[in-house]
């Protein structure tokens, strides 16, 4: 790679385009001081990404587009293009040629091109320092600016070092992870808050899963509970109606024989009643039972419909005693908060407000809905006097019922004794009275039966519509359950225990429930997800941080590396170069460490923003750059005692030595020999030739002996226009001239 040419339309005094083609390893550029021969050199600093405008001579942007002279209007642009032959593909572009133009406008705005193509101004940094090019530093070495890495502090002249050694792609990259790490671990800090912001509800919603969760595992095991359950009742309730059925068949059909024994034997008896004109008492104690009997049935009927409404009533009361103990959704008054609050104003003491609240929460913890279970209560009471009273009348009844059976017993045994045929009609009909009382017995027997049945049948349905009603119509499809017991053999406690057990779990499920259960389980999936996530960033995020670190660490190994080696060719060089120059003696550079306190040296680098984050003791050690010299035949040891002349030649040297060691594609030297004399100017100009053998060289010079060591020569003229004009001279004619 070498530079081919470069080009300047509209820059400083350069008004017209104007171009110079470097096709030899020296070219040099001469005129008269004022002529804006110097503004070539600055026309490289500002197509190579130059940002400071004072060092470009000028105060902004628009000082650096010609603003008219001799006749010519004022540009409204300025633009400075270069060439490089990219043949050996220096650069990571796959063109022969790589030609970067910049252009600044009046408004200040910086347009950048690489090959045509619009681009940023990083993207012409980065393919520059793949060339160890920049826009400034030891390659382009304006007038004035030899002296300056002897004059540098020792930090700066060490940066001056690192540049021209190559290190700045390393240092770039350093700075970029470094960047990178910040950032990443600004993300590191935004992402845990994130996630600690979402903790607090990802956990509530984790409590309100694992209720649901455990709402589902009751829920299966409440349908499978209820499913056995709700199979045997349905069989047991169904065989036992059936079984009843089949047990009052024959009883009803033989009292409907009786009925008709008995009526055409009270029909006889009626007849011979009229007949004789007398009354049988049998039949008035017939008509007098049957009544008893009928009211006692009424009673008794009564008396199971008040029971069943007592258990009914007092389902509510267990129900709100069993709600009472249980602590989850516990829903307490806001006159009782009220009154606590008033309470507890009045105390003195913390210790006495926490007793209160320890004594309201015990209350509350173990209170139902007052208001129900009074309720409740007061019905039970009520149902259960009207019990007694149904009882009384059913004994009163009973008492009647035994009274007639005494006059029943007599008057039969009365008649039995008799031998009169005439009274077998009177027989048949106590008989027939007596059969009848004995189904009846029977038959009310198994009407008590059917009672019991039809309750626990009402229980079943309303256990039934309950029970779907909280865990869906799943638990109601229980025929096709199965089993081997024998369901009228099977002993009822157990059906008593599983109701128990099915009775819990459903004030256990109506106690946890979960409002919204399908958007809470959404909700939980949502940011579940969220914080995985997040997780699975802040895990990346580590990793890239671990990364940026050990690439950090490694840039930061490779660039001492890089240093050390480079400072132990640079001195080898220099002092060599320095030994030719003066004759003898010595110079060398040499890497001091001074101790600073960081907050110190933030501030002397611009980062204000930081110096909070640095402790008041914190030190860091800064290393440097010192130049030790030592003159033949005299006592010099420092760069303050050295002659004008002494100092020009040791930049020169040092500047050379350090281009010998990390030779740049061009070096760009703006009368840096303006100080020397005859005889150091030839020295000056066989190293010129020497550096000419690794870098390409372009000279701004007034010196003939720099001149004649040109392959070409441009001359800048500027007239009383003001317009800066160029002139080229073959390498013939340079000799002439520099004769």
């Amino acid at each position: 790679m070498y530079l081919k040419s470069i080009e300047l339309s509209g820059f400083k005094s350069f008004a017209k385009l104007s171009t110079l083609e470097f096709n030899s390893p020296i070219s040099s550029i001469v005129g008269p001081n004022g002529s804006g021969k110097s503004n070539v050199a600055e026309a490289f600093r500002f197509v190579l990404g130059e940002q400071s405008i004072k060092s470009l001579r000028g105060k902004k942007g628009e000082d650096l587009i010609f603003n008219g002279a001799g006749g010519e209007s004022r540009a409204n642009r300025a633009s400075v293009k270069v060439t490089f032959d990219n043949k050996d593909k220096t650069f990571a572009v796959d063109f022969p040629e790589v030609v970067i133009e910049r252009v600044v406008h009046r408004d200040g705005v910086n347009d950048y091109s690489i090959n045509g193509s619009t681009v940023r101004l990083k993207d012409v940094v980065e393919l520059l320092l793949q060339a160890h090019i920049g826009a400034s530093g030891h390659h382009i070495i304006s007038q004035g600016e030899a002296d300056k890495i002897l004059n540098a502090s020792t930090k700066e002249r060490k940066a001056m070092i690192e540049d021209a050694l190559g290190l700045r792609l390393y240092q770039y990259k350093r700075l970029e992870s470094e960047r990178k790490l910040k950032k990443t671990f600004e993300n590191i800090a935004q992402v845990e808050l994130l996630r600690k912001e979402i903790a607090p509800h990802l956990k509530f919603l984790h409590k309100q899963v694992e209720k649901l969760e455990k709402m589902e595992s009751m829920k299966t095991s409440l349908i499978e509970l209820a499913k056995d359950y709700f199979y045997h009742e349905d069989q047991y309730i169904s065989l036992s109606k059936k079984m009843s059925g089949e047990e009052k068949k024959p009883i009803d059909e033989q009292l409907q024989k009786l009925s008709k024994e008995l009526a055409d034997a009270r029909k006889i008896l009626e007849d011979v009643a009229k007949e004789e004109k007398k009354d049988y008492l049998v039949l008035n104690l017939e008509s007098e039972m049957s009544g008893v009997r009928v009211h006692k049935d009424a009673l008794v009927r009564n008396l199971g419909k008040v029971e069943g409404s007592i258990d009914a009533e007092e389902r509510i009361i267990r129900k709100q005693k069993e709600l009472a103990t249980s602590d989850e959704h516990k829903l307490v008054r806001l006159k009782d908060i009220e009154d606590l609050y008033s309470e507890v104003s009045l105390l003195g003491t913390l210790v006495d407000v926490f007793n209160k609240i320890k004594e309201f929460i015990k209350n509350q913890k173990y209170s139902a809905d007052s208001s129900v279970l009074l309720d409740a209560e007061k019905s039970v009471r009520e149902l259960i006097k009207e019990k007694e009273n149904i009882e009384k009348e059913i004994e009163t009844a009973g008492a009647k019922e035994q009274a007639l059976r005494v006059r029943y017993e007599e008057l039969k045994k009365g008649i039995e004794m008799e031998k009169d045929s005439s009274r077998d009609a009177e027989k048949a009909v106590f008989r027939i009275m007596s059969e009848e009382n004995e189904l009846i017995s029977k038959l009310n027997l198994i009407k008590s039966k059917e009672e019991i049945l039809k309750k626990e049948d009402e229980e079943f349905k309303r256990e039934m519509t309950e029970v779907g009603a909280l865990v869906g119509a799943d638990a109601l499809h229980f025929k096709d359950f199965k089993t081997a017991i024998n369901i009228l053999e099977e002993n009822r406690n157990v059906q008593e225990e599983k109701k128990r057990e099915i009775g819990k779990l459903k004030i256990r499920l109506e106690d946890s429930g979960v409002v919204g259960s399908g958007e809470v389980m959404k909700e939980y999936k949502d940011v579940s997800e969220r914080d995985q996530f997040l997780a699975r960033e802040l895990l990346d995020l580590d990793k890239s941080a671990e990364s940026l670190k050990t690439l950090v660490k490694d840039l930061e190994e490779r660039l001492a590396v890089e240093f050390s080696s480079g400072i132990t060719k640079i001195n080898k060089e220099f002092g060599e170069l320095f030994s030719s120059m003066f004759g003898g003696g010595d110079a060398r550079l040499i890497l001091t460490k001074d101790k600073k306190r960081k907050a110190e040296v933030m501030l002397e680098e611009g980062e204000t923003e930081m110096v909070e984050d640095a402790l008041d003791d914190e030190e860091i050690v800064e290393e440097g750059l010192d130049i030790a010299v030592n003159l033949p035949r005299k006592k010099i040891k420092g760069l303050m005692m050295l002659s004008g002349g002494e100092r020009a030649l040791t930049s020169i040297a040092l500047l050379f030595a350090i281009s010998a060691v990390n030779p740049p594609p061009f070096i760009i030297l703006d009368e840096t020999d303006a100080a020397l004399d005859e005889a150091n100017s030839r020295i000056y100009g066989d190293l010129v030739e020497k550096l000419s053998k690794h870098s390409q060289l372009i000279l701004i010079t007034h010196n003939r002996e720099t001149m004649s060591r040109a392959g070409i020569i441009y001359g800048v003229t500027m007239g009383s226009t003001g317009i800066s004009k160029l002139l080229s001279i073959e390498f013939t004619q340079a000799v002439e001239v520099a004769k």
